[in-house]
């Protein structure tokens, strides 16, 4: 298991696993539906302690995804709000959108990946704690970075800059003020296993 404890989120946003699955189910919704509805990361930080998910200390997008189409659905955001740490979970709350389960992208497999992501958006742990991934600020991103599995984020689009280079669009959770509004451009079809830092090693989406 890469990431665990205190391996996953390092810095800044460290329950990222809960908000990487949070906004591909959000937005698998809003393909299904038409609406984006705010969904609870603490529910899945609470109550997801499924497959050895342990809140800020570390987790895995799999696991929320196979919580939440257990519990047969999540909550809003304003339902149940994010508090920065793991609480004891609040089994009253009203579903107000599920999911059937998840699946995996083969793994290291970028072409498989982008065909995902042309479909909605997939959850993914890439390696974050890096200073060139940590004070990016825009531009495509080629910077220095390996495979350590110690984030997660969620890829919600791709395209070719103007330059050339081709990129996967992520959503991140450190907020609007880093990258682009709290995107970033990430270069794709490298030539290194996994993709530029790791970015195609743990891929999962969920299923509806």
């Amino acid at each position: 298991m890469i990431f665990s404890g205190v391996s996953l989120c390092k810095r800044r946003n460290r329950c990222c696993w809960a908000f990487s699955a949070v906004a591909a189910v959000e937005r698998l919704i809003k393909i299904k539906t038409g609406k984006l509805i705010p969904l609870s990361e603490q529910q899945l930080l609470d109550c997801s302690r499924n497959g050895g998910n342990q809140g800020c200390k570390g987790g895995w997008m799999m696991n929320a995804f196979d919580y939440i189409s257990q519990n047969q659905g999540i909550t809003t955001e304003k339902r149940y709000p994010y508090q920065q740490m793991q609480k004891n979970c609040d089994t009253q709350t009203n579903k107000v959108a599920t999911i059937s389960g998840y699946r995996m992208v083969p793994e290291n497999d970028e072409e498989a990946l982008l065909k995902a992501v042309a479909n909605q958006p997939v959850s993914v742990a890439l390696e974050g704690h890096g200073r060139d991934f940590q004070f990016y600020n825009g531009g495509v991103f080629t910077g220095d970075c390996g495979n350590s599995l110690t984030h997660a984020v969620t890829i919600v689009g791709y395209g070719t800059s103007k330059k050339g280079l081709n990129y996967l669009l992520i959503k991140n959770s450190w907020g609007q003020s880093w990258g682009e509004n709290g995107y970033m451009k990430i270069q794709r079809n490298v030539e290194r296993q996994g993709g530029l830092c790791g970015i195609a090693m743990k891929a999962s989406y969920p299923t509806a």
